[in-house]
């Protein structure tokens, strides 16, 4: 199996937000392939449920990345073997997750712990990539401590590893989300490897991923919090990238219809847990008239009525600012 990265734009995995809602809108917009949220290589050898639904595609998703996170290279191995196990063709690549900068998460040793760790990183690679025939990836920052570039030397290993491509954010862990993400990185990497590259890091537009790949000859660029209640985003990326006019952005009307459908499917998927739905709501509606009022409302909601409420009072409003 091969999956090829050229001139690709993707949804990043996003924890507790790329959801197979998300991912399916997301892919109707444009989006080439999307990932799962990060998943626990443990979570999943525990037989634990709640884990293993995260790696569930969505309906008519033909395929989808799916990335794990953890630091036994055993573990890794096996949930890797297992998750392509039940996917099968559905499997487009699995990724490793040496990037995640949250607390919870570098504290145990995970995700951009590893950038630490080149050995330990590079061993569990290299069992993950014995294990399964898909294409392993790995996705990672700049460095862990800020001021210390890694990713150049940290991508090589993976490279030796047999990693079939890289995604590099440019930013350092230390940084999390705050101040600007370095685009220059990712040319570094780019120099250093021979495998795809792929982009990340402050995407937010269809100017900003051309301007990503003529400045770093990457191979394929990554979208993360740009996309959250605006899959539209991908439609403008790929117009821009093949030298077409974008599309107008969405109107009030179709912001307000494309949450009501998130919501809907998401409720017909997860029932309960319609609760998750409240960010998403809020992203959709963000900066329309009327949207800090909407926002107390929707984090109040508890069930697919309290959203459908919400949405109608938005649609309501916004045809009277017409």
């Amino acid at each position: 199996m091969a999956f090829d990265f050229a001139d690709k734009v993707l949804l990043a995995p996003m924890a507790g937000v790329s959801d197979p809602v998300m991912r399916r809108l997301c892919r109707e917009q444009g989006a080439d392939m999307a990932y799962t949220e990060m998943v626990s290589s443990k979570g999943l050898s525990y037989a634990n449920d709640k884990t293993r639904h995260l790696i569930d595609p969505a309906e008519g998703e033909d395929a989808v990345a799916v990335q794990l996170f953890g630091r036994e290279p055993a573990t890794m191995a096996a949930q890797a073997a297992w998750v392509q196990e039940q996917l099968g063709d559905a499997l487009a690549f699995l990724d490793i997750n040496m990037g995640c900068p949250a607390r919870k998460i570098v504290s145990k040793g995970d995700g951009s712990a590893l950038m630490q760790d080149p050995p330990l990183a590079a061993a569990v690679a290299e069992a993950v990539v014995r294990a399964v025939d898909a294409p392993v990836t790995c996705k990672f920052r700049r460095g862990f401590r800020r001021g210390d570039e890694t990713a150049p030397a940290f991508a090589r290993r993976l490279e030796q590893a047999g990693v079939a491509a890289v995604a590099v954010h440019g930013r350092f862990a230390e940084q999390l989300y705050e101040g600007a993400s370095d685009s220059g990185v990712i040319a570094r990497v780019k120099e250093a490897v021979q495998v795809p590259v792929i982009g990340n890091g402050d995407i937010r537009c269809g100017a900003d991923a051309l301007a990503m790949r003529r400045d770093t000859g990457c191979d394929a660029v990554m979208v993360g919090r740009a996309a959250e209640g605006n899959p539209w985003v991908f439609a403008d990326i790929k117009a821009v990238l093949a030298g077409s006019e974008p599309p107008a952005p969405p109107t009030a009307a179709e912001r307000i219809a494309m949450a009501r459908r998130h919501a809907r499917e998401l409720a017909a998927r997860e029932g309960r847990q319609i609760v998750r739905m409240r960010k998403h709501a809020c992203w959709y509606l963000a900066g329309m008239p009327g949207a800090a009022k909407a926002r107390g409302l929707v984090n109040q909601c508890t069930s697919l009525d309290d959203f459908e409420d919400v949405f109608d009072r938005m649609e309501a409003y916004a045809a009277r600012s017409l």
